[in-house]
């Protein structure tokens, strides 16, 4: 073996330091998840009002700058991905993108403070221009890469904790992914509740201060835990092996695939290197990616003209996640709805709950209290009865849950449709007795337990999926999926109001101006929910098409020994599978399913 190469990404599996990782590790992680999401969720459904009320926008651009700010956030995930995978562990980079958090939400605190920052009412779609604007903006773009760079890596991190290789450990991780939804969402709740009500009773600076401290606090937990926590080293960055591996079979296109590739393509030799990460079976999926597994016949394997299968496999996994990131874009568009329009529908409505009115941001607390009732319930009771009936330590598996979430987000919006015909109707007879707010808790629950099944589902989904070295930017994938719904949603509000008011008899939009009476709100949630269910039949052609990651292990030794770090809180990194010699595979008497391997950089 090379003494200078080059090391890349490893695993955590047969790392096991005394007082390290599990739940305790966890711990910290929740506690930064309940923080940090108080005052994100407080943001995300009161900040289309404070973009409305004091920044003056109208309702669609209200809406439309908080679904792009939203977008935002979680399309930037995939940077910390990135980052936390290739330059930077996952707690370093949480910290980072931390402090890059917390400034954006100083910034906003004091525009929200002074009202000379604040724009003035001029009767356009936008009156924020100027120096107000590049406040105003700047502050939304840090806010938003620091958000988005956390959700990027902490996910993972908390994952990292768990080792999958151990049974008990690995079925642990469900329990995780679980039990941070369910924290997260503790936190939600108080922020929809506390921090809103005093966003919008005694001033939005106050609630911006409030998110801010309670953010701080949370990172202070996090960085408290970094004695207890499994930390990976970065390694290389996982688009360059997906670049090789296409190269690589762009210029063997040519060559023809061998008939057994379980024995003829190559694959890393484990013997004498600390990589623990499992080696990833030959599948028979996209065969044209295999050739860049050909051996190249009279010249030295470099990254550059042979991969490895496991390598290849790798890009092949990322590939038939694609559908599914794309079958998940629609539920997210109608998940922007519930934090724009309908906190709109809110404000319209009648709010007293006895002498006590209710913030009208406030009403997505009801799915909230939802998810904080069923998710222990699914884990506790769920989960071990349907393990009993499918044999499965998870019950049902990741995509069957995902499926659920997006067949109710399908039934939430056909539920909103029908609650604004009957706002609109009994507002246009009786506009000084609107109908009461609670009439949104239908929408609102039947969606809060889609997203139960859904976030989580997906979250588990692409860590479990993903090859080692690229959890974090799989599950980033997840926050990516979120993106590209809020921005389907502007775009959906901006072709819509175009159409219609071009073939309108009126002339207007079905969403523009500021009175939702004026509005037909009530049909786009039905094209969202017609929308829905053509969606989910797509879903379920690429669920049924998807095939999970095999998981066997070449590896002959299912513990081996790390090479000792110098950093004893540091696992050790595995060698470059794309720089290591390669080695041929030839049949394995004992296991004909599985491959040894010969090294190729000495003579046969």
């Amino acid at each position: 073996m090379e003494e200078n190469t080059k090391p890349d990404y490893n695993s955590i599996s047969g790392w096991k330091v005394k007082g390290k990782g599990g739940f305790r590790a966890s711990c910290f992680i929740y506690a930064l998840g309940a923080m940090d999401n108080m005052g994100f969720v407080a943001n995300m459904v009161s900040m289309v009002l404070y973009f409305m009320l004091k920044m003056h926008f109208d309702i669609s651009g209200s809406a439309n700058t908080l679904t792009n700010f939203m977008g935002s956030s979680f399309l930037l995930s995939i940077v910390g991905g990135l980052i936390s995978d290739t330059l930077l562990t996952r707690f370093h980079t949480c910290l980072i993108f931390g402090m890059l958090e917390i400034l954006g939400l100083i910034l906003m605190t004091i525009q929200a403070r002074f009202k000379s920052l604040q724009a003035e009412a001029c009767g356009k779609s936008s009156c924020v221009e100027g120096g107000i604007a590049l406040l105003f903006y700047v502050s939304l773009c840090v806010l938003a890469l620091g958000t988005g760079g956390v959700r990027g890596a902490l996910p993972a991190l908390g994952a990292d904790q768990f080792d999958q290789k151990d049974p008990r450990e690995s079925k642990a991780l469900g329990s995780y992914f679980n039990y941070m939804l369910l924290t997260s969402t503790t936190g939600a709740a108080f922020g929809v509740t506390l921090v809103v009500w005093v966003s919008t009773n005694k001033g939005w600076w106050l609630g911006f201060l409030i998110s801010t401290i309670g953010t701080i606090f949370g990172f202070v937990f996090l960085a408290a835990g970094r004695p207890f926590y499994r930390l990976q080293s970065p390694g290389d960055t996982p688009i360059l092996r997906i670049i090789q591996v296409i190269v690589v079979s762009i210029k063997n296109r040519k060559l023809k695939l061998p008939e057994n590739p379980s024995t003829e393509l190559y694959e890393v030799n484990d013997k004498g290197t600390v990589s623990t990460d499992t080696k990833v079976a030959h599948t028979d999926q996209f065969r044209f990616l295999d050739k860049a597994a050909i051996p190249p016949e009279n010249s030295e394997p470099t990254p550059w003209t042979v991969c490895s299968v496991t390598q290849v496999e790798e890009v092949k996994v990322l590939t038939r996640m694609l559908p599914i990131i794309g079958s998940t874009i629609i539920m997210n568009t109608c998940l922007a709805q519930l934090q724009t329009f309908s906190v709109q529908q809110g404000y319209r409505m009648n709010r007293l709950l006895g002498s006590f009115e209710v913030p009208s941001s406030s009403v997505p607390v009801i799915p909230l209290i939802f998810m904080l009732i069923l998710i222990p319930l699914y884990d506790r009771v769920f989960v071990p009865f349907m393990a009993k009936l499918t044999g499965r330590p998870s019950g049902i598996t990741q995509l069957q849950r995902v499926g659920v979430g997006l067949v109710l987000s399908a039934v939430s919006m056909a539920a909103a449709a029908m609650v604004e015909v009957k706002r609109k109707h009994h507002s246009l007879r009786n506009p000084l007795r609107p109908i009461h707010v609670m009439w949104l808790a239908f929408q609102y629950g039947i969606f809060g337990v889609a997203d139960m099944f859904t976030l989580v589902g997906l979250l588990e989904f692409y860590y479990k999926e993903a090859p080692a070295g690229m959890r974090s930017l799989s599950t980033s994938f997840t926050w990516i999926s979120l993106s590209f719904g809020y921005f389907l949603s502007s775009v959906f509000v901006g072709i819509i109001n175009a159409i219609t008011k071009a073939l309108a008899p009126s002339k207007k939009g079905w969403l523009e101006g500021q009175d939702l009476d004026k509005n037909n709100l009530a049909l786009f949630y039905w094209f969202l929910a017609i929308l829905s269910c053509f969606n989910f039949a797509n879903y379920l052609y690429w669920a049924l098409w998807y095939k999970y990651k095999p998981q066997n292990n070449p590896n002959p030794n299912p513990n081996p020994k790390p090479k000792p770090s110098s950093d004893p809180d540091t696992l050790p990194k595995s060698l470059s599978l794309s720089r290591v010699p390669f080695l041929k595979a030839s049949g394995d008497n004992d296991n004909p399913s599985q491959t040894t391997v010969k090294s190729l950089s000495t003579p046969q």
